[in-house]
This record gives C-alpha cells, sequence and structure tokens, in this order.
C-alpha cells in the first residue's frame, strides 16, 4: 500500500462530504480507488465509499490530482463539435415554434414536470417543443434517491436537455451507433423506458442515453442491435410509463459509462463538482444543435 493512499485515506477519515475531501486530499498524486479503500480498511468511510460509484471516485482522484476527470472527454467534446448529426425530431425543434421550460420561478403559472397539470398548460401555450436545459439545477430532486452514502448533498444539476412533446412522438438515432442496453427503470421519478447506445469513434468511445419513452422501445430496438443515423428509435412515453413524468425525452451525453452497468446513469449531477460531471456528461446541445437563444 502506498504512502499516498494511506495519506489519502487518513483525510477522509471523520469528514461528511467524503466527494469534496478525497477530490482535495488526491492532490498530491494520484492512485488508486481500491487502493484506498484498503487504506480506509472497516473504517466507517470505507463502508461509505464502497456503497456509491468507483468509476466517479476515480475521476475525482485524477481531478484532485490536476488530470483530466475523464482522459477522452476532450477529444470526444471536439468531434462532437464537428460531426454532422441528424434531426432527433420531425419537424426539426430548430425550424419549429419552440419555449424554454425553466423551473426557477420564471415561468410561474408553469405547474412542475411532475404535475398531471403540466399537459393542459403546455397545450395551451402554441409551440411544438418545449426545452429543459442542460445544468439547471432543480429542487424537484430533493428525494432521499438523488443522495448516497458519501454525502448529503443531493444531485440537483440536469445533465441532460429535456424535450417536451406528445407522447407517441418519434425519436430518431443523431448518430449510428450499437444498442447497449434497453431497460425499464420502474422507480418513482426514474427514467421509466430507457435506451442508452454506444458510439465508436476515433475519439473515443462515448454513449447516448434516452430517457422516458414509451412502451413500443423494446420493439424497436433489442441489445446489441446497430442503429442508423435518422433511425425511429423509440417513442416519448406517456405517464404510466415514463416515470411519472409530463411527456419528454432526457437527452443526455456520457462521456464515461463510470460503473453503471445495469441500464441507468445518473440524470443529475453534484454542484459542488459540477466541473467534473462536465467532463462525465457535456452538454447534449453538441449533439442537439438548438438554436443560440434557445433557452433565453
Amino acid at each position: 500500500m502506498s504512502e499516498a493512499a494511506e495519506r489519502i485515506a487518513a483525510a477522509l477519515r471523520g469528514q461528511d462530504n467524503l466527494y469534496g475531501a478525497l477530490r482535495a486530499a488526491a492532490r498530491s498524486a494520484p492512485v488508486g480507488v481500491e487502493e484506498v479503500l484498503a487504506a480506509l480498511g472497516s473504517a466507517p468511510e470505507g463502508d461509505r465509499l464502497r456503497a456509491v460509484d468507483k468509476g466517479l471516485l476515480a475521476c475525482l482522484i485524477r481531478d484532485g490530482a490536476g488530470l483530466p476527470a475523464v482522459p477522452q472527454a476532450a477529444a470526444i467534446i471536439d468531434w462532437l463539435g464537428r460531426a454532422p448529426v441528424a434531426p432527433m425530431f420531425a419537424p426539426d425543434i430548430a425550424a419549429s415554434r419552440h419555449m424554454a421550460l425553466l423551473t426557477g420561478g420564471q415561468l410561474h403559472e408553469m405547474p412542475a414536470y411532475s404535475d398531471p397539470a403540466f399537459d393542459a398548460w403546455f397545450a395551451t401555450q402554441g409551440v411544438d417543443y418545449g426545452l429543459g436545459p442542460y445544468g439547471e439545477k432543480r429542487s424537484v430532486y430533493t428525494a432521499a434517491q438523488f443522495a448516497d452514502a458519501a454525502s448529503a448533498e443531493r444531485r440537483m444539476i440536469h445533465m441532460g436537455i429535456d424535450v417536451f412533446a406528445p407522447a407517441g412522438t418519434p425519436v430518431h438515432a443523431p448518430l449510428a451507433g450499437r444498442v447497449r442496453s434497453v431497460v425499464y427503470n420502474a422507480d418513482p421519478l426514474d427514467y421509466g423506458h430507457t435506451l442508452i447506445l454506444d458510439h465508436v469513434t476515433e475519439a473515443g468511445t462515448f454513449h447516448t442515453l434516452y430517457g422516458h419513452l414509451g412502451g413500443s422501445l423494446p420493439t424497436l430496438c433489442q441489445p446489441g442491435a446497430e442503429v442508423a443515423a435518422g433511425q425511429v428509435i423509440a417513442h416519448l412515453g406517456d405517464w404510466p410509463e415514463n416515470g411519472g413524468w409530463a411527456p419528454h425525452l432526457h437527452f443526455q451525453i456520457m462521456t464515461d459509462m463510470l460503473d453503471q452497468q445495469g441500464g441507468n446513469f445518473f440524470g443529475v449531477g453534484h454542484e459542488s463538482f459540477w466541473d467534473v460531471w462536465q467532463q462525465i456528461c457535456p452538454d447534449p446541445n453538441l449533439i442537439l444543435r438548438l438554436p443560440e437563444g434557445a433557452f433565453g
């Protein structure tokens, strides 16, 4: 066991926010997550870290040591900025009537996305699409499922872009890829029917997530299948099948799947290390290509 791992373990003991403490303690040298856990042994802090995503811990250690949290992130972001993409909706959002659906009180009369009254309100807005922004801090994410053993901080920063449209609206693949998973995430306020695609490029492999989908998903996509850019891969789900939300798509990019292997992924991140999350889940507008000013 290295001296650096022992030093990091000592810095973690007695800390409430283990994410922040780990990031700060890793400044002198990067070490492996398992090495830190071994140094902690049976200490309560070790048990708390074993209960959370080890890939995320590795990102924090690399960042704390002055390295990229995700080594391939910069190359993938650059590639996405140049890659041709197919519109995900028809008609294309950029050429249609759309509005920003901000949750910070800017639209005083707007019901919450999880309020059944939202549908009737949205239908009166005279637009084809509603848009929920990337990077928005959302108070709806205060339930216990948005916290974990390493920190009392709730994950509240939205890592996708939401596109609101009627249930049943087709969703098209923006890029060619391979189906990684087709899963129903059934927890309240989870994704419901969820699709994850893998995309292999010269810049590295990245992944796209499509959440809150309809029950047609398993008939359109199966794990391992190839999809073409422009292909219909899903439909927007209605309330009973999409996790309990107004019909919309949550679209997200992941440059690293961390240790999330069950067909799900974090949809919101921690404000205290949002800079790290931005490397893991960069702005989905790299693919959606919404016009400037789409979110006000």
